[in-house]
C-alpha cells in the first residue's frame, strides 16, 4: 500500500500588490477642484482631527492671495469690492459716475440703476447666441423681435431671408436653434407647427402621446378645430373613444398660446451649459510661461493641534524619543512652507493622559494619521500636477505664444516619459481637468493632446485672421494659402469645410 507524504514547502515569488493608500491618493489625483472641493468638506465633516489653515483669500474667487496679489484674478483684493465690507445701507456710497449722472441730466431717473428682471425674450436670445457663432448673433436677434405676444413668427423665413440678406437655409438653422431653448412651442409660424413642436418636446422627455396625435394635429388641424370628430374618424379609421384620448390629451397638455402660459413666468434657461474652474494657470511673466496650480483656501488643511500632540505623546509612551523632540519634528514638517500659519501649541495634562482608554488612543491615532494622509495626497496630487502642466507647457510653447496654428501633436506617452511617470497617472492628472491661457480662455487640458491639427481648425484660423486685414478670403484664395502650408485640397472641400464650421461665404463675411 502506497502512503502519502504531507507536508509544508517555503517559495518565494514577485506579485503586484496594490495598496489603499496608493489607491487613494490615484483617485485624489483623478479629481478636478470642485470635485477635490466636495471631498474635502465631506472629510473635514467625517474626520475631527482635519481642520483648515486660515489664509487670506480672493474675495471674488476664494483663491489664496500672494502676499496682496490674487494669482487667478490678476488684481489686488483692493480694487474688488466686498458686499460685507458695509455695514449698512446708509454708509454705501454710489459710484462716482452714478453721481455725475445726476449732476448733469436733471431728467435723470434714479429708478433706472435699479436691476430689473430679464424678460423671456432677453433671456431666449441669450441663451441662443450661446450656441451661435457672432455672424449668426444679428439673424437671432432679428428673428426674436420677430415674435409676437403668443411666440409666433410675424415673417415667413423667406421674407427674412429676403430683409437679412442670408440665406434661407442659414435662417432655418438659427431658427431651429432658437426654437430648442425657447419656452416649448415658441418660434413657431403658425399654430400647426407649435403643436408638433410641443408634441416632439414631450415624446423626447418620455411623457406618453395617445396614437394618432401626431397626425390629426398635422393634418386635420383645421377639422379638429371645427369639431368634425366623424370625418376625422372615418379618414382614419379609429374609434370614437381614441379620437376622445386625443382631444383631452391635447387639451390638458397642449398649448395654442407658448409665451402667454402661466409656466412661462417660471420658465429657466433649459441650456446645460457647465462652469468649470480652472485647475491650472498659464501666464506671462516677463515674457516667461509661468505655471501655477489654483488652490483655493480650501486646499490648505492641518492636523487639529490637539490631535496631533496627543498622538505624538501616545507614540512617545510606546516607542523612543521625548515629546519634546517629536515635537521639534511635527514643528519642522509642517513650518516649511513660508505661509503656513504657526503651530498651535496645547497644554495636556500629564494625570489626563494616563486616564485614557485605549479605545481613545485608537482613535486619536486612527483620526491623524488618517488627516496626515489626506493632506500628503492632496499635497501629491498638486506636485503631480504641476510637474505635468509644466512638461505640457515646455511642448506646447509655441502654441500658447503663437495660437492653434502652433499646436503641435502631443500624446500623454510622450509627456508620461518626460515627466518620469506612468501615462495612467498623465491621464488620472488631466482627465476632467481645465486651463487657463495667457489670453484668459479656459480649455479642457485634452486640448493639448491630438495627433495633428486638423484642416478645419486651419481654415477657422485662416478666416479669424482676415478680419484684421480687411479683406474678405475667398475659397479659392484659402485653398492657396493651405498649398503653401503643404495641404492640398479642393476648393469645393475648403467650401464644404467653412459651412460645417458655420461661417458665411467671403461675399457675405
Amino acid at each position: 500500500m502506497a502512503w502519502m507524504e504531507a507536508g509544508f514547502e517555503y517559495g518565494q515569488e514577485m506579485r503586484q500588490w496594490v495598496s489603499p493608500s496608493l489607491i487613494e491618493a490615484n483617485y485624489i489625483l483623478s479629481l478636478s477642484q470642485q470635485e477635490l472641493q466636495a471631498v474635502i468638506e465631506t472629510e473635514m465633516a467625517q474626520n475631527p482631527a482635519l481642520e483648515l489653515d486660515d489664509r487670506p483669500t480672493c474675495p471674488a474667487c476664494e483663491s489664496v492671495l500672494e502676499g496682496r496679489f490674487c494669482p487667478v484674478c490678476r488684481e489686488t483684493p483692493e480694487r474688488q469690492v466686498e458686499p460685507d465690507s458695509y455695514d449698512s445701507m446708509d454708509d454705501y456710497e454710489p459710484p462716482l459716475s452714478s453721481t455725475a449722472t445726476r449732476e448733469e441730466d436733471p431728467d435723470f431717473d434714479p429708478m433706472t440703476l435699479v436691476a430689473s428682471s430679464e424678460s423671456v425674450l432677453e433671456r431666449i436670445l441669450a441663451d441662443a447666441r450661446m450656441s451661435l457663432n457672432e455672424t449668426e448673433h444679428g439673424i437671432a436677434t432679428f428673428i426674436v423681435e420677430s415674435l409676437d405676444e403668443r411666440g409666433f413668427l410675424t415673417m415667413s423665413v423667406q421674407e427674412m431671408a429676403s430683409v437679412l440678406g442670408f440665406e434661407e437655409e442659414t435662417i432655418e438653422s438659427v431658427l431651429e436653434v432658437i426654437q430648442d431653448v425657447a419656452p416649448v412651442g415658441a418660434g413657431a409660424r403658425d399654430l400647426r407647427e407649435c403643436l408638433l413642436l410641443q408634441i416632439d418636446y414631450l415624446e423626447h422627455a418620455g411623457h406618453p402621446v395617445p396614437d394618432h396625435t401626431r397626425t390629426i394635429v398635422d393634418s386635420y388641424l383645421n377639422e379638429f378645430g371645427a369639431h368634425k370628430f366623424g370625418q376625422i374618424t372615418r379618414a382614419l379609421g379609429i374609434s370614437g373613444d381614441e379620437l376622445e384620448a386625443v382631444r383631452d390629451f391635447i387639451r390638458e397638455h397642449l398649448n395654442p398660446f407658448p409665451l402667454q402660459s402661466d409656466q412661462v413666468r417660471s420658465w429657466r434657461t433649459p441650456t446645460d451649459s457647465r462652469f468649470v474652474a480652472p485647475d491650472v494657470v498659464i501666464d506671462f511673466r516677463d515674457d516667461e510661461l509661468t505655471v501655477e496650480v489654483v488652490n483655493n483656501k480650501f486646499f490648505h488643511l492641518r492636523t487639529n493641534a490637539l490631535y496631533d500632540q496627543l498622538s505624538n505623546e501616545f507614540s512617545r509612551k510606546r516607542g523612543k524619543g521625548s515629546l519634546k523632540e517629536r515635537l521639534a519634528a511635527r514643528n519642522a514638517q509642517f513650518t516649511d512652507d513660508e505661509d503656513s500659519a504657526p503651530v498651535e501649541r496645547v497644554e495636556i495634562d500629564p494625570q489626563t493622559l494616563s486616564q485614557t482608554s485605549k479605545d481613545d488612543k485608537q482613535h486619536v491615532r486612527q483620526y491623524t494619521n488618517r488627516a496626515k494622509m489626506f493632506m500628503m495626497n492632496i499635497q501629491q496630487r498638486r506636485d503631480t500636477l504641476l510637474r505635468i502642466s509644466e512638461c505640457i507647457c515646455e511642448l506646447q510653447e509655441n502654441f500658447l505664444r503663437g495660437g492653434v496654428r502652433e499646436l503641435r501633436p502631443l500624446t500623454r506617452a510622450l509627456v508620461a516619459q518626460q515627466v518620469g511617470v506612468h501615462e495612467s497617472t498623465v491621464s488620472r492628472a488631466t482627465a476632467n481637468k481645465y486651463v487657463m491661457l495667457p489670453n484668459k480662455k479656459v480649455i479642457p487640458f485634452s486640448d493639448f493632446f491630438t495627433p495633428s491639427l486638423s484642416t478645419k481648425d486651419i481654415i477657422k484660423e485662416i478666416i479669424e485672421r482676415e478680419s484684421k486685414k480687411g479683406e474678405p478670403l475667398t475659397d479659392r484664395k484659402i485653398c492657396d494659402l493651405l498649398m503653401e502650408d503643404g495641404i492640398r485640397i479642393a476648393r469645393r472641400t475648403v467650401a464644404k469645410y467653412r459651412a460645417e464650421l458655420g461661417i458665411l461665404p467671403s461675399t457675405m463675411r
